[in-house]
């Protein structure tokens, strides 16, 4: 009895029960199937750096090849919720391998679309199928693996959630310039097959219940659908068309107040509803959703507005972005293994509310930017957002469903990865609009003091007026580049307003981690009601 009281920490863990051990053939199964998170997530920025040559490849106007990312968001934004319960009726294992065999056919389809219908169609298909890969590999990772893990499947998981659509507009630039458009599509196919033919083999962590499609609501998934796409549309084309002044995001935006109130009535007086939201009834997991949304904001916001900035005042190719932004990406790549090391022994609250605060200092440091922000002056602040972005987001995912019981884990990861795929969208929405507006100020700011009474404007209107002399009209030409001058300005400087209110929102964040309980990570789950 001595010896066995006197034990050594090694030979404790040695001894481990075998229930606190991870089987390598469910490890590898795990890593399968976050590859195929991975290329899900990565899809849905893939083809931004690229919808110009997709544009000119299928003969499409401006407004119809911006639906090549719409369709496949709106899309997945309906799959996404649905997979908790497509996950206990058909199991991890069937649901899987159909997302990612339709995933994989859908992207085929797309390489070989000739017409922007087409694309459109097949990217809807291929956003709704990726949207059911990726609530399901973070359900599993909570639900497979024993808690004393979580500090080592959290990273794994939470690096592919933001590494993905940061790195996407690089990977994107690289395939197109090396290859053609069609490829952003083709390189899915064999990974996919691979994914496929993994997931059928080797995952067997639960048992499909099949009787759940017997009460399936569809009255809950009509309205749902019409709920989260039509306000998907809304927040994604609304700052260009004038919100409601357009027609169509003013239908929309009906569509959406009236599917919600059906929607939330169905989900709360159904027998078995589509989704269950009595999980928000749980602090923690409502204020990590509450976290995730706000990084939502900042992951996809940050992922939209450097390429812009980048293209628009710097005139960056695809490629250039794509090796300016990957920067972002090697940092949280390198930071996971940290955060995994830290959540062991710091109280994840602090870790989320730092990584909040490193997010924030990250665009401070752009509020600054001018015309002339290269490589080098972007390199802190993507380093920063890298590490901000890794510490935020790892611990939140622990925190809202490492806590859960068993059974509402499911349905809980489909919620969680829905408020931070609305919050990007809302971010994106956010952020056209604050630089539309502020461009515009700028703008009538700016011509207000460039008159003859100005000696730097008269200066510099008389340099470029004797750099065009012989070459037509120069006073004309000269007062035409001081007006582009100007523009370039005005929008240097609404980026700089940009990333100002970003700056604000995220150190206002920081403090609703005082709203977590501490949570205990190897404390018994409480059982649910």
């Amino acid at each position: 009895m001595a010896n066995a009281t006197t034990a050594t920490p090694p030979m404790m863990d040695a001894a481990a029960p075998p229930s606190e051990r991870i089987q390598p053939r469910r490890l590898i199964a795990f890593l399968i199937m976050v590859f195929g998170m991975f290329m899900a997530i990565l899809d849905i920025q893939v083809v931004s750096a690229s919808l110009s040559e997709i544009q000119a490849g299928l003969s499409a106007s401006s407004s119809e090849v911006s639906w090549v990312q719409t369709s496949y968001l709106i899309a997945e934004v309906i799959a996404i919720p649905l997979s908790g319960f497509m996950s206990r009726a058909l199991g991890t294992r069937m649901l899987f391998a159909i997302s990612a065999a339709g995933f994989t056919v859908a992207s085929f389809l797309c390489g070989f679309a000739s017409t922007i219908e087409q694309m459109i169609l097949w990217r809807a298909v291929q956003g709704f199928l990726g949207g059911g890969m990726v609530p399901t590999v973070f359900a599993s990772a909570y639900i497979v693996f024993p808690r004393s893990k979580f500090h080592i499947v959290g990273p794994i998981i939470g690096l592919v959630a933001t590494l993905a659509p940061t790195i996407g507009p690089t990977v994107g630039g690289i395939i197109t310039d090396w290859m053609s458009w069609h490829w952003l599509f083709f390189i899915n196919i064999l990974p996919g097959i691979a994914i496929t033919v993994g997931v059928l083999a080797l995952v067997d962590f639960d048992e499909p219940h099949l009787a759940l499609l017997d009460n399936f609501d569809w009255w809950g998934l009509i309205t749902m659908a019409g709920f989260l796409g039509s306000l998907e549309y809304v927040l994604e084309e609304g700052p260009q068309y004038e919100w409601l002044q357009d027609t169509s995001v003013a239908t929309c935006a009906a569509i959406c107040v009236v599917s919600a109130i059906f929607f939330f009535y169905r989900v709360l007086t159904a027998e078995e509803p589509i989704v269950d939201l009595r999980t928000f009834s749980n602090r923690n997991f409502a204020v990590g959703c509450l976290i995730s949304f706000c990084v939502g904001i900042g992951l996809y916001g940050l992922t939209y507005i450097y390429p812009r900035y980048l293209a628009e005042v710097r005139g960056y190719s695809a490629l250039q972005i794509g090796e300016t932004m990957f920067v972002s990406g090697i940092t949280m790549f390198l930071t996971a293994p940290v955060v995994g090391r830290l959540m062991q022994k710091v109280d994840l609250r602090l870790i989320i509310a730092t990584g909040i605060i490193i997010f924030a200092l990250g665009s401070y440091q752009m509020t600054w930017i001018t015309r002339d922000y290269d490589f080098y002056e972007l390199l802190v602040p993507q380093i920063l957002r890298g590490i901000g972005m890794m510490l935020a987001m790892v611990p939140a995912n622990n925190i809202a469903l490492g806590m859960l019981p068993q059974e509402r884990v499911k349905n809980a990861s489909g919620l969680f990865n829905l408020t931070r795929n609305l919050g990007g969208a809302l971010g994106l929405a956010v952020i056209n609009q604050v630089l539309n507006e502020r461009t515009d100020l700028h703008i009538s700011r700016l011509q207000e003091r460039v008159n003859w009474g100005n000696t730097t404007a008269t200066e510099t209107l008389n340099m470029l007026a004797q750099k065009f002399v012989g070459a037509g009209d120069a006073s004309l030409m000269a007062m035409k580049q001081l007006s582009q001058i100007v523009h370039r300005q005005a929008v240097v400087m609404g980026y700089g307003d940009a990333f100002f209110m970003l700056t604000v929102f995220y150190f206002c964040l920081s403090l609703t981690v005082l709203l977590l309980k501490k949570p205990n990570m190897f404390a018994p789950v409480e059982p649910a009601h």
